[in-house]
């Protein structure tokens, strides 16, 4: 191997490494600079040649260089002039903030080893003006403010220091405003807003300041702010009604929800002093159940359906209230107008439904009453019936009429009346009923007495007197005289147990019937009855009708409650009502019967007695269970209600006198009506009169005045001077007269009392007067009782509670828990945690005593890291903080109440340092590619460690694997060296990728990896190598010149030039040629190319030498040696070798004895082909035969055997043509003409013989002459050959003996190399004979035993099995010399076998026989 070369590269890196072992790590004195900012990239900052003591082109040769500690690169270095100068704006308050002092560091590098720190200060200049946080302020201040309060304004920043920054503030002239600026312990000035004089809001609502803010730079910048003042309104104005009183008028048929009207009332004040809300002031419970008012609007709605008939007027008050409690009312009328809605109604009061004809006009005979519940004319009511009809109505007293008869009647002409009555009312449309009566005519006859109807109905009030007429029937009989005498009589029946005869009797002569018994209307309402009539005549003649009798009801029953139904343990129904429940809910209803009929079922309901009176209230007529106001807490859970029902009225049928049937409430009845009249009626069955009775209702002081509500809020304003009026609810007596309402009275109390206001319909109205002022400091609520007293003896009064809030003023200002507050929070907290809550208390209540907090100062920088909820006071993160940019944090709170009184507190946040930064490794010097023969020690990279982090956080160590041919090296300061500490290989490892973890001492400790990628140059140490010791390669014979036979490829594990292999042939002689006009090879790829068309038959092998050599300086090389084999191509056709053609041009002649067996073999075409392999293997196939069918050519062996036994008609002359085919690729092919003569002795032969001579030969010899000498001559040639061929294999064994112990020869030729060798084995392996003669017989049997072989071509393995005489196992050695087997000796053998079976056939009589 040639020795490694060392350029100059090897000696830079010799000469670094002497140096850096002798250095000495130098640490000069510190390089001051000032610089002011904004300067423009590439000014002036230093010579830093001059302060080095340095040429400034010695910059260049010693590798000075900057090396900054952050990201940032501020400065750069001029290598031309030796100048330090900027290389970008610089901006101080972006570095520093506002620092006193703002100084950059950064070290300077030379030599690669040796470290200069820098220190730059920058200078701050007049570049920011002041600025504001906001451009513009709000200020609130109300109105009642005192002269000479403060309001602090918000400060302006400005991020300068020294003159430079916020020097003074000013504000433009304005008659109610002036300016103070405060200064603060650290020189901040603080702008506060001082009131010269009193505002008032009404004259002007909105003030508008501007503030200035100006620096001391040079010049002075400044920046302005927008101040806008709002006037804070105060609660000195009641809401106003547009009208005193409201009127409106409405049918009474509006639809549910119709809007009436809209009372609407004006506040001056503004916000939730002007905001007014309207509510129901004197109003009864049923009006609330019917009208709503909405609280916002003032919209009065129809909350149920107007009903003329039960009310045609409504009168209520409306109430109007501020947010402060002030308030005012108004009246609202409402009108009903009557619509004609309700048809007339008539009731048939008393009615005969049979009458005789013989009654006389004028007669009585049906009552009627007439009702409409509209009024005026909707309520005027005619009835009118046909005129066609003998009857006539006639008016009674109010409404009734009677229907009497206007003629006589007659029964013949018409026995039934349908009377239809129909009355109409006046209004328009008219509306109009039908009432139908039924009346019969009762009539005598002359013929068997015939009743005018099939049956009659009769009607008897219950407890009649007994003897009562009941009914009169009459049967009409047209005859005269006696014969129309009728009599009659009742059949006899039971009734309920009893004979009807007990009930009811008849006149026999008048029909008239007689009640027997005093009749109940609840035991029964009905009797069946049969009459019959018979008159006088001989013989007698009758018939019947039947009669019913229905009793009418009177009142003598009470009613009878079903719900709710008494439990039957003896406790009382429970019903359910939430508390919830507005005034009007239903909570049950009582259902009660009354087992009367008509009218006197008609009932009334009133609550008897209650626990709580006043909350609850029942229907009059529909027993309905309502609450009568809302449900206090204080108001039982559980309340006891005694409901009666009862009629107002009863008639004592014994003594005639009209009672009371239960309680009656006149306040039920007639509500607050001056008279409370009832009127009724009174029928007189028997006489068929109705009277008139009107009963009038006198009060008793039965009620309590009652307010709406039991407990009243009031809020009054502390400011409210004395002698203001507050509205109280009134309370509202059921009771009229004397009974009624009619005092007022409030409990003592020093700073109010009560004015009772009479109103024009003598209303009293109470208000509350203010007498002295209020101060809510003092007390904050005030509880009064308000009594109402009614004239009634005794006297009833109800009560109300009344809760008077005091209402705060603006007057105190937040003031802050602590003057500064403190926290320290690690800097790796998340967004939105909180940090410190800030509290502030302002002693003024409601919204005067809500304060809310905001930041007063704070940089810019800072704002958008913090948040502050203004609810709250609470500050968390917004962003994350990060100590490395800023460990302090100063900020201001500022409180507010809504009167826009202020109070501040100073805020400060400590950030403490928290392991969240890794460690930075920047590669200052990195020397790469490094030779593989570097020294141990050999500076390979220079590296800077910093970390942003303090303390031990900073603190930062770094190492390297340890499996690495390098190590770290600590320097001046936070530098670290990377050298190599043992040799390098390229060829092991070529490149190294070196890992610096660098790990700060933080708790958990972060680390940071850098990788550097450092490569290894190469040396000529390697020569090329060939992956083998040798190579064969195959190649086709017939290959077109130029081909390519064989790729080499040598590597070489060096690089670059070193790397780069070449090859070449070594020069030899092949067949008397040089190697060189066979093959070549490419310099550069190694590719062998074929020079010439190889022949397989000519040269089967090469044998090369190939050198691979490297372009190195010297070069290395290497050898390998390539055998090269000519693969051969079927490109020679088979060729025969037996039968061999004749010299004469005749075909060749095979013997068969007629008598062969099928299968017996005729002969064997043998054939050889030069190729090799499996372009040597043959097929024969017979291609034509004189006798189809007669012989079979086998397919590898070539054998011609007979197919099937000879007959006597086959000819003894047979012509045969085999073809010959290999298996190449196109496959080549011979053919060959075989004569077979079929014959069974010598003669038969020899004829055939004869006939097959060539007509050319005319002389014939002997026969038998030819066969003996032929015979001799062959037994001779045939021993003769025997022995030789015995010599030759004796030679050759002793040979195979040499070439065994010498190794040598041509072992590995292939056997295919001897042309015909296997052909003429299988031959011979063929026809190799056993010959066996038996001596007892005369006829001598001849055995040729044949070897058992497959249909197929006879490999060389085959051969080599056989272990007959000449194909011992040494026969195999012929194969190396083509000229020890001659294609003649296999001929003579043939020859001589055939001769002699011949001869042993002629002269021995044997017979051959051929063993398979």
């Amino acid at each position: 191997m040639a020795a490694l070369q060392r350029g100059p590269d090897y000696r830079r890196f010799i000469l670094i490494s002497i140096l850096l072992g002798t250095q000495r790590e130098a640490w000069a004195r510190h390089i001051l600079y000032s610089v002011p900012e904004e300067t423009d990239k590439g000014s002036f900052v230093g010579n830093i040649a001059k302060d080095l003591g340095l040429e400034p082109g010695e910059l260049t040769e010693r590798g000075v260089r900057i090396v900054a500690r952050g990201r940032t690169q501020l400065f750069a270095l001029n290598p031309r002039s030796g100048s330090l100068v900027t290389a970008d704006r610089i901006d101080r308050e972006e570095l520093c903030a506002q620092s006193a002092r703002c100084l950059v560091n950064f070290n300077i590098l030379m030599d690669k080893m040796n470290l200069y720190p820098v220190e730059v200060e920058i200078i701050d200049v007049n570049d920011n003006a002041p600025r504001f946080l906001t451009e513009e302020m709000t200020v609130k201040i109300t109105e009642n403010t005192a002269p000479g309060v403060r309001f602090p304004l918000n400060e302006a920043l400005d991020p300068d220091v020294g003159t430079n920054s916020l020097q003074s503030y000013q504000l433009n002239p304005n008659h109610h405003f002036s300016l103070v600026v405060q200064t603060g312990d650290d020189g901040a000035k603080y702008p506060e807003l001082v009131l010269e004089r009193v505002l008032d809001r009404e004259e002007e609502a909105v003030h508008h300041l501007l503030l200035t803010a100006s620096d001391g730079g040079d010049p002075p910048l400044s920046q302005t702010a927008h101040i806008q003042v709002t006037v804070v309104d105060v609660n000195d104005h009641a809401p106003v009604f547009s009208l005193p009183q409201y009127q409106v008028t409405v049918p009474e048929n509006v639809p549910v929800g119709t809007r009436l009207l809209t009372v609407h009332a004006v506040d001056l004040d503004e916000g939730v002093n002007g905001e007014v809300t309207y509510s129901f002031r004197k109003i009864t419970q049923k009006i609330l159940q019917i009208f709503q008012l909405n609280p916002h609007t003032g919209e009065l709605s129809t909350l149920e359906g107007l009903d003329y008939e039960e009310s045609s007027y409504y009168e209520m008050q409306v109430q109007a209230q501020d947010g402060a409690g002030s308030m005012t009312r108004a009246k609202v009328m409402i009108t009903i107008l009557d619509v004609n809605d309700n048809a007339p109604e008539v009731t048939v009061t008393s009615v005969s439904n049979s009458i005789p004809e013989d009654i006389p006009p004028g007669t009585i005979v049906a009552l009627f009453y007439l009702q409409d519940r509209d009024s005026g004319k909707n309520g005027e009511v005619a009835c009118t019936i046909s005129e066609n009809l003998p009857f006539k109505l006639e008016r009674s007293i109010d409404n009734y009429y009677r229907l009497m008869t206007a003629k006589n009647l007659d029964r013949e002409k018409c026995s039934v009346y349908n009377i239809t009555l129909k009355a109409t009312d006046g209004g328009t449309p008219p509306l109009s009923s039908e009432t139908h009566i039924s009346m019969n005519v009762a009539d005598t006859n002359d013929n068997p007495p015939a009743f005018p109807q099939s049956s009659y109905s009769v009607y008897i009030p219950e407890n009649n007197p007994r003897g009562a007429s009941i009914f009169s029937v009459t049967a009409h009989d047209p005859d005269s005289h006696e014969n129309a005498q009728v009599t009659y009589s009742l059949s006899e029946d039971s009734l309920q147990g009893a004979s009807l005869s007990s009930y009811v009797s008849i006149n026999s002569d008048t029909g008239i019937l007689y009640a027997l018994h005093s009749f109940d209307y609840e035991q029964f309402r009905d009797l069946q009855l049969r009459v019959t009539a018979h008159d006088s005549g001989d013989p007698p003649l009758s018939s019947n009708v039947s009669l019913s009798i229905y009793i009418v009801d009177q009142n003598d029953n009470t009613p009878e409650i079903l719900y709710p139904t008494l439990p039957t343990d003896g406790s009382t129904g429970v019903e359910l009502a939430p508390r919830s429940a507005e005034p009007g809910y239903l909570v049950t209803k009582v259902v009660a019967v009354d087992r009367d009929s008509g009218q006197n079922a008609w009932l009334s309901y009133r609550l008897l007695k209650a626990s709580e009176p006043g909350l609850f209230a029942v229907g009059l007529h529909t027993g309905e269970v309502r609450t009568a106001r809302a449900l206090l807490d204080r108001d039982a859970l559980k309340q006891s209600l005694v409901v009666a029902v009862t009629q107002l009225f009863a008639l004592n049928q014994k003594t005639g006198g009209l009672l009371t049937a239960g309680r009656i409430d006149r306040e039920e009845l007639c509500a607050q009506s001056t008279q409370c009249l009832v009127n009724i009626n009174i029928l007189v069955e028997g006489r068929g009169k109705l009277f008139g009775v009107e009963i009038e209702i006198t009060d008793i002081n039965d009620n309590n005045p009652k307010f709406q509500v039991e407990n009243l809020e009031m809020k009054i304003n502390e400011i409210s001077p004395p002698g203001t009026r507050y509205p109280l609810p009134e309370a509202v007596d059921p009771d009229v007269g004397m009974n009624s309402l009619r005092s007022y009275q409030l409990s003592p109390h020093p700073h109010f009392s009560l004015d009772v206001q009479t109103g024009d319909d003598g209303t009293l109205h109470p208000e509350l007067v203010l007498e002295q002022a209020l101060d809510r400091e003092e007390e904050a609520a005030h509880h009064l009782v308000l009594i109402a007293w009614d004239g009634g003896d005794p006297r009833r009064s109800s009560t109300v509670h009344i809760h008077v809030t005091v209402l705060d003023t603006n007057d105190n200002a937040p003031v802050f828990a602590l003057p500064i507050y403190r926290v320290k929070v690690p800097e790796n907290v998340p967004p939105g945690t909180r940090l410190l809550t800030v509290s502030a208390s302002d002693p003024d209540d409601g919204a005067n005593g809500e304060v809310t907090y905001r930041f007063w100062k704070i940089s810019e920088k800072q704002s958008p890291l913090f948040q502050l909820n203004e609810n709250t006071g609470e500050i968390s993160t917004a962003e994350s903080l990060d100590y490395e940019e800023c460990a302090f944090y100063e900020m201001e709170i500022q409180a507010e109440d809504v009167g826009a009184l202020l109070g501040r507190t100073k805020v400060l946040i400590s950030v403490e340092d928290v392991n969240d930064n890794r460690p930075e490794v920047i590669i200052t010097s990195l020397f790469s590619p490094v030779l593989e023969n570097t020294l141990p020690g050999t500076v390979i990279a220079f590296l800077n460690v910093y970390d942003r982090d303090s303390g031990k956080n900073g603190q930062v160590v770094c190492n390297t694997p340890h499996n690495l041919p390098f190590q770290l090296e600590k320097s001046i300061d936070n530098y670290y060296r990377l050298v190599t500490w043992k040799y390098l290989d390229r060829e092991k490892i070529s490149m190294y990728n070196i890992t610096v973890m660098a790990s700060d001492l933080g708790t958990p400790s972060l680390s940071t990896e850098t990788h550097i990628t450092l490569y290894v140059a190469d040396i000529n140490d390697n020569p090329p190598t060939f992956p083998q010791v040798s190579y064969s390669a195959y190649i086709p014979e017939n290959n077109p010149r130029g081909a390519t036979i064989f790729t080499v490829m040598a590597h070489d594990p060096d690089s670059g030039r070193n790397a780069q292999v070449s090859y070449s042939v070594t020069e030899d002689i092949i067949m008397g040629g040089p190697l060189s006009s066979y093959v070549s090879i490419n310099s550069d790829t190694g590719v062998l190319y074929a020079l010439c068309s190889f022949d397989y038959e000519h040269i089967r092998d090469l044998q090369l030498l190939v050198t691979a050599s490297d372009g190195g300086d010297p070069p290395l090389s290497s050898n390998v040696s390539l055998s090269i084999f000519v693969l051969d191509q079927n490109d020679n056709a088979p060729e025969i070798l037996y039968p061999a053609l004749p010299t004469d041009g005749s075909t060749g002649v095979e013997l068969a004895p007629r008598s062969a067996e099928p299968g017996y073999l005729v002969t064997k075409v043998v054939a050889v082909d030069r190729d090799s392999g499996q372009n040597a293997w043959l097929s024969y196939r017979l291609l034509k035969a004189s006798e189809p069918g007669l012989f079979a050519v086998g397919l590898h062996t070539g054998e011609v055997r007979t197919a099937r036994a000879l007959l006597d008609r086959d000819a003894s002359k047979q012509s045969l043509v085999v073809a010959v085919q290999d298996h190449g690729q196109p496959p080549l092919s011979a053919t060959v003409t075989l004569t077979v003569a079929v014959a069974d002795s010598i003669p038969d032969v020899l004829a055939d013989l004869g006939s097959i001579r060539t007509p050319g030969d005319p002389d014939d010899s002997d026969l038998t002459l030819y066969l003996v000498v032929a015979v001799a001559a062959v037994s001779c040639v045939f021993l003769a050959f025997v022995i030789v061929l015995l010599a030759l294999r004796l030679r050759r064994w002793h040979a195979s003996r040499l070439l065994q112990a010498s190794g040598g020869g041509l072992v590995g030729v292939p056997a295919s190399h001897f042309v015909g060798v296997d052909g003429v084995r299988a031959f011979l392996q063929t026809y190799s004979h056993e010959v066996s003669l038996t001596a007892d017989s005369r006829e001598s049997h001849v055995i040729f035993p044949q070897p058992n072989y497959v249909d197929t071509l006879i490999s060389l393995e085959s051969c080599e099995k056989n272990d007959s005489l000449l194909t011992s196992p040494d026969f195999r050695q012929c194969k190396n010399e083509a000229a020890s087997v001659q294609v003649s000796s296999v001929l003579c053998s043939r020859l001589i076998l055939r001769g002699i079976i011949i001869f042993i056939n002629l002269y021995f009589k044997t017979h051959i026989v051929e063993i398979v």
